[in-house]
């Protein structure tokens, strides 16, 4: 009884687990590089002086 409930609750993966760290592994890269993509954009504004008086 309990070995047919076991394979009833077996679900089927549509591809092998190594893939799903695959993609994991991929969309952390992909966050990564937008993330570094962004690296010092504040100080690509002309209008920013090198004196941090705070908002005009």
């Amino acid at each position: 009884m309990f070995k047919q409930m076991a394979e009833e609750a077996a679900v089927q993966l549509p591809f092998p687990g190594v893939v799903f760290g695959l993609i994991a592994m991929g969309v952390f890269i992909l966050l990564g590089v937008v993330t570094w993509s962004y690296r010092d954009v504040a100080n690509r504004h002309d209008h920013k002086q090198s004196n941090s008086e705070g908002h005009h």
